[in-house]
């Protein structure tokens, strides 16, 4: 037994590295000395009451104490062994039957096509909105639990620090192609630069991918249900939820996260006037894709554009991406920094309409609302997701 542990081992360590280069990480000193400080606040504030205090005048439950935190940790500092855990549970979602009403989502085929569905269904709401930030965290916890309790996954959602690998995503543990990576490049297809951003502006110069992803753990995985508005110019959109199976395609950009991925820009967003002002600067500047005549990737856009192809530059079908997780974990930690900073003042923080860019016209959303989560978990009160230790959560950012 022994010894098949060991050749098991020894054949993984041969894969990785059949198709690792040389790759170090991009410091990323300012922000994790943010989150460090954050969390520092965090601590605090639990310890001396003041987010309790917060938390009780919405009705808000506050159990979670000092001790007893689940901890998400930046995907590249897992072990092999946790790597290849959290990709099994992952793949034990896209092996189990959906949940859903086959009629309402005929294309469903998998537990994991359940999520992807729900964003599909949500994203008009949720989406450069009041919901966007809320909603995201209920969504990605309900993964992180159905990991655990369908799946045996024993840890918790990792995220994806952009700054460490801005400089060299394509030979990044999170994107090298190898059995602990999250995917690889596509292989080499033919075609024009991807458009990102609304405005059409700063498109995507082509890379060396744009096909199929034929290394890594997700080789071979089909996606199933219908294309909703894809970028790439490989795939068409189909009838809502209805059957399109297709593979995952990548052309990993290099050139954007050089420009747009640094620290430098996590460390401005947390810093900014803007941000400091209140949670509509800081909401802004995650999602900001610039105006109609200046284009500019905010890190939510570069985090689903890095990759680009399918289903990562459809933004309503973009959770069959499995880079969505880790990344959307590195977009609730921002938050979760931004909030920590004053644990207590910024906790119950709301801004913007219930509808994306406020069409059609639309009231504020509020505290009271509910944010819908479908098959994917139990719909949510918009205050019990304010923070990352009330109601049902109890986790942390390391």
């Amino acid at each position: 037994m022994q010894q098949q542990g060991l050749l098991v081992t020894f054949c993984l360590l041969l894969a990785k590295a059949s198709v690792v280069s040389s790759w170090t990480p991009a410091p990323t000193h300012g922000s994790d000395l943010l989150a460090q400080q954050s969390l520092a606040n965090l601590r605090n504030a639990l310890a001396d009451g003041t987010l309790k205090q917060e938390l009780d005048k919405q009705g808000v439950a506050q159990t979670c104490g000092p001790d007893g935190l689940a901890v998400r940790r930046e995907y590249s500092t897992l072990s092999d062994e946790e790597k290849l855990e959290y990709t099994r549970a992952i793949k034990c979602l896209m092996a189990q039957p959906s949940t859903v009403d086959p009629v309402q989502v005929p294309g469903a085929r998998s537990r994991y096509d359940d999520f992807v569905a729900t964003h599909i269904n949500n994203t008009p709401y949720i989406h450069n909105s009041g919901y966007f930030l809320h909603w995201h965290r209920a969504f990605i916890w309900n993964f992180e639990q159905a990991l655990r309790n369908e799946c045996e996954y024993k840890g918790y959602l990792p995220y994806w620090n952009h700054g460490k690998s801005a400089q060299d995503l394509i030979n990044s543990p999170y994107l090298d192609g190898s059995p602990t990576s999250q995917g690889g490049n596509g292989v080499y297809a033919k075609h024009g630069c991807a458009v990102g951003l609304p405005s059409r502006l700063l498109c995507i110069e082509p890379g060396v991918g744009g096909g199929c992803v034929e290394t890594g753990p997700y080789a071979g995985v089909m996606m199933n249900i219908s294309a909703t508005v894809p970028t790439s110019e490989f795939v068409t959109a189909g009838e809502k939820f209805s059957y399109q199976p297709r593979c995952i395609r990548h052309d990993i950009s290099n050139a954007l996260g050089q420009k747009w991925a640094g620290d430098e820009r996590a460390v401005a967003l947390l810093t900014d006037a803007a941000g400091q002002a209140g949670i509509a600067g800081i909401q802004a500047g995650i999602e900001n894709t610039g105006t109609d005549t200046e284009g500019f990737y905010g890190l939510h856009q570069y985090g689903h554009f890095a990759v680009s192809g399918d289903p990562s530059g459809d933004f309503y079908n973009s959770p069959n991406e499995p880079l969505f997780w880790i990344h959307h974990g590195q977009v609730d930690r921002l938050w979760w920094i931004w909030q920590n900073q004053k644990p207590a003042e910024r906790a119950m923080q709301i801004s913007g309409t219930r509808t994306m860019y406020n069409k059609p016209p639309s009231d504020d959303a509020t505290l009271e609302d509910i944010l819908l989560m479908d098959t994917t978990g139990s719909d949510v009160v918009f205050k019990d997701a304010v923070s990352s230790v009330g109601g049902k959560y109890c986790y942390i950012y390391e």
